[in-house]
């Protein structure tokens, strides 16, 4: 591992020490240089392309329609649907998947936080990449209801005379746009082909496996977890100015599933560095990419002040 480490090291955009490499940098040209079957686990929150959370991530005009329309990463007002948009997510993921194949090690899983909507599209680039598909993890969370109404724009519409807006308003009471009250984030659970029987590859690369001895609620470890969302303001002593910071304990406990300590977590779309603090924490190598410079230092920030 130590050869590995020293060849990212040599990269003039990192942030280096003995424990993890942080780059600010865009990880589709970083990836590139990682070697072939270096990487033990990548654990990331991609752009979701919805509302502008694309390639081309604005945050300020995110933060416009956020506080125009009351919806964070979901849908505007009134659900405006736009197929190209899983059409768009799968393309900027499809290299992306096929560098997560090349450079993680048989049997290493790659965990990929994704969006309701837009799921099958993020599975499909990792299954035409060679990934094997193995489960649908679920993080669940308390949210808040986000359907619309259709009185308003009954009301504007000259079409109808008033009694007929009146008895329209009464029919539709109750019905709203097809958002059901949101608490879960999917995450796609997929595995490079093992080297062998799971026995043969556990001996070669200690991976392939997970420890069933890692739970949240000290039961047998579900494909749902629960972590409330609150749970992120008091992990952190810095102000973490992200649309969508995942809370430390939920990346710790798929980081005691999926890996050994020692090993080497990705984060490719490293964002406030909360995926590298939960690795730090955990006794694993980090390694991550972040190409908005404002995120870079606030996850830089956070890894020197809240890592253990």
């Amino acid at each position: 591992m130590t050869a590995i480490i020293e060849s990212m090291q040599k990269d003039s955009n990192v942030e280096s020490t003995l424990n993890y490499n942080i780059y600010n940098k865009d990880c589709i040209k970083g990836l590139k240089i990682l070697p072939n079957d270096s990487i033990d686990c990548i654990i990331t929150d991609p752009p979701y392309f919805i509302d502008g959370m694309g390639s081309e991530w604005n945050d300020t005009n995110l933060k416009t329609k956020a506080s125009k329309s009351g919806v964070i990463g979901g849908l505007p007002v009134g659900m405006k649907f736009d197929k190209a948009q899983g059409e768009r997510l799968q393309e900027f993921m499809n290299p992306l998947a096929n560098e997560f194949y090349r450079i993680l090690k048989p049997g290493a899983f790659c965990i990929v936080f994704s969006q309701a909507r837009l799921y099958h599209r993020m599975a499909m680039s990792l299954d035409l990449a060679g990934f094997e598909i193995r489960d649908m993890l679920v993080w669940k969370y308390e949210g808040q209801a986000k359907a619309f109404s259709q009185t308003h724009f009954i009301k504007k519409d000259k079409k109808l005379t008033e009694i007929q807006k009146e008895s329209l308003i009464k029919e539709l009471e109750g019905y709203k746009t097809p958002q059901l009250k949101p608490q879960i984030e999917p995450m796609v659970m997929a595995q490079k082909p093992k080297d062998g029987t799971f026995v043969q590859n556990w001996q070669k690369h200690k991976l392939g496996l997970i420890n069933t001895k890692e739970s949240l609620d000290g039961k047998f470890p579900s494909n749902v977890m629960e972590v409330s969302k609150h749970t992120r303001k008091s992990e952190s002593n810095i102000k973490i100015e992200h649309l969508t910071p995942k809370p430390v304990c939920l990346i710790s406990h798929l980081i005691r599933l999926f890996t050994q300590e020692g090993q080497i977590v990705l984060d490719p779309f490293m964002g406030s560095g909360s995926h590298g603090i939960a690795a730090l924490n955990n006794h694993r190598f980090f390694v991550g990419y972040e190409i908005e410079k404002k995120y870079f230092e606030i996850a830089k920030k956070r890894i020197e002040q809240e890592v253990l």
